[in-house]
């Protein structure tokens, strides 16, 4: 049920698109959820709020946003008064002043993290071999091939902008904890969760779990709407 009919606006992390929710929005239909999958042009963390909000301004009544990994900075940044909850879904979570950077390389990186450097144009690409080694090691080949074929490059200057006071610290929020990350370190994504006193749901999922567990991923943004819902 939901019967504030709450909005699931949801959020792509980096060399992804709104198709990687696919699977999350089909569940979510399921349980009378509707879902928006907010497009990110990845050139500037101002730029991406900036998009989120335009976003935001098409949907009539109450939203949970939830963002995947860099999303995470972007839904925390966004001012919305209809945003009622924030999910992060083995995401990134700046305090006040602190950059997306500087929370990325927080923690020992697994073995099998990629190397990550912009190219000429100021643009980050994810080797192909990382999206099986780190990105997504649970998904099968065909989906190995579709994430690696319609990536898309975040600019540097995504992760180096700091963010100014975050929205977890005046709105409930809920994280989903990606224990067999390669890409963030889940004892990083276990102290910002921490420090946001968010609803920890933890789960033995890669970095991916949109694609790779979105049967987990759903339950907890339909918690969070439900939880919403009875505001």
């Amino acid at each position: 049920m939901n019967p504030r009919n709450v909005t699931a606006v949801l959020v792509h992390g980096a060399w992804a698109d709104g198709s990687s929710w696919s699977k999350v929005i089909e569940r979510l239909a399921a349980h009378h959820i509707e879902a928006v999958a907010a497009p990110l042009p990845l050139t500037s963390l101002a730029d991406d709020v900036a998009a989120l909000e335009r976003t935001l301004e098409r949907i009539e009544g109450p939203v949970v946003l939830a963002g995947h990994a860099y999303a995470g900075a972007v839904i925390g940044s966004a001012r919305s008064a209809t945003i009622e909850a924030l999910v992060y879904v083995a995401a990134l979570a700046p305090d006040e002043g602190e950059t997306v950077a500087d929370v990325f390389y927080r923690g020992t990186a697994h073995p099998q993290a990629p190397q990550l450097a912009p190219d000429r144009h100021g643009l980050i690409w994810l080797p192909h071999d990382a999206f099986a080694a780190a990105f997504a090691q649970h998904a099968a080949p065909h989906e190995l091939t579709t994430l690696a074929a319609v990536q898309r490059p975040i600019a540097a200057a995504c992760i180096g902008e700091a963010v100014a006071r975050p929205l977890w610290k005046d709105l409930p929020s809920w994280f989903l904890v990606a224990e067999q990350d390669r890409m963030i370190n889940p004892d990083t994504q276990h102290g910002m969760a921490r420090r946001m006193n968010a609803n920890v749901r933890s789960y033995q999922v890669d970095h991916t779990p949109i694609v790779t567990a979105p049967d987990v991923v759903t339950k907890v943004i339909v918690e969070a709407v439900e939880a919403s819902a009875v505001r």
